[in-house]
C-alpha cells in the first residue's frame, strides 16, 4: 500500500480527494490529512508517508515552503493546483507531477501509477531544488530543466542549451559545454515548454537558442550557423518569421 497524505486548506478537497483514492485507486491508503504548512510537517514527520499531495496556497505559506523544511525528501509528492502558468511551467521544467483543479479522475489514476514507478528510483530532492531554483529566480537566464535519459538525470541552464533536434520519439539536446543529452520525449513537447525562453522552431526537426545564432546563410535554401560552427536549416515557412525576429533581436 502507499501510505498517503493529502494536504490542502480546504476540508472540501480534501474530503473529495480521500473519497477519489477510495474509489479509483485501491492501492493508496490516506494515513492522514492536513490543512496549512505547519499541520502538513507535523503528519508527515509522525507518519513518514510513502506519497503526498501537496496544494500550492494554504493560510500559513506555501507548499514550496513545507517542502523546504526537509533536507532530504524520503516521499513522492503530486502536486495541487489551480490554473497559474508558473507554476504549472515550473512543474514542467522540474519534471514533477501535478494535478489541476478540480482534479480529473483519470489524471489522479494516471499520476498515482507514474508515481508507482517512480518510487524506488527517482531522486526527488535533486527535481525539488529545481523546482526551488525556478520559483526563486524570475530571470530567464537563471531557468533550468529537468532532462532525465535512461541512466542519468541532468539538470541544465536553459541558457546553456544551443539547440534541439528531433529523431522520431526522441530529442537529443546540444549545449554549450559540448555535451549531446538524448531524451524519451518528442521536440514538439519541448517546443511548447520553451516557448517564450528566446527558443524558436526553425524547422520541423529543429529548435534553436536565439542566444546561439552566430549568421544567416542564404545559400542552399538557407540555415543557420550556430556558434559551435553546426549548421541548422531553416524551412521556407519559416523564413520570413526568422528574419522578423533577426530585426528585433
Amino acid at each position: 500500500m502507499i501510505r498517503t497524505i493529502v494536504i490542502d486548506d480546504e476540508s472540501k478537497a480534501r474530503e473529495t480527494i480521500t473519497e477519489m483514492l477510495g474509489v479509483y485507486c485501491k492501492d493508496v491508503e490516506v494515513v492522514a490529512d492536513a490543512f496549512d504548512v505547519q499541520s502538513g510537517y507535523d503528519a508527515i514527520k509522525k507518519y513518514n508517508p510513502d506519497l503526498i499531495l501537496l496544494d500550492i496556497k494554504m493560510p500559513d505559506g506555501t507548499g514550496f515552503d513545507l517542502l523546504r523544511k526537509f533536507l532530504n525528501i524520503r516521499f513522492q509528492v503530486i502536486f495541487i493546483t489551480a490554473y497559474e502558468e508558473y507554476a504549472i511551467r515550473a512543474f514542467k521544467f522540474s519534471a514533477l507531477d501535478y494535478l489541476l483543479k478540480p482534479i480529473d479522475p483519470d489524471e489522479l489514476i494516471s499520476a498515482i501509477q507514474k508515481t508507482q514507478l517512480k518510487m524506488k528510483n527517482d531522486d526527488l530532492t535533486l527535481k525539488i531544488q529545481t523546482l526551488f531554483d525556478n520559483v526563486d529566480h524570475l530571470s530567464n537566464r537563471d531557468k533550468k530543466i529537468v532532462l532525465k535519459t535512461t541512466s542519468n538525470i541532468h539538470i541544465v541552464n536553459l541558457y546553456d542549451i544551443i539547440r534541439c533536434q528531433s529523431d522520431k520519439n526522441y530529442t537529443h539536446f546540444f549545449t554549450s559545454d559540448g555535451e549531446k543529452i538524448v531524451v524519451s520525449k518528442t521536440l514538439k513537447e519541448f517546443d511548447e515548454l520553451l516557448h517564450g525562453y528566446s527558443f524558436f522552431r526553425v524547422h520541423q526537426s529543429h529548435l534553436i537558442n536565439l542566444s546561439y545564432i552566430k549568421r544567416f546563410e542564404k545559400a542552399d535554401g538557407g540555415y543557420l550557423v550556430m556558434k559551435d560552427e553546426t549548421r541548422v536549416p531553416v524551412s521556407f515557412r519559416k523564413k520570413d518569421e526568422l528574419m522578423k525576429l533577426f530585426k528585433r533581436l
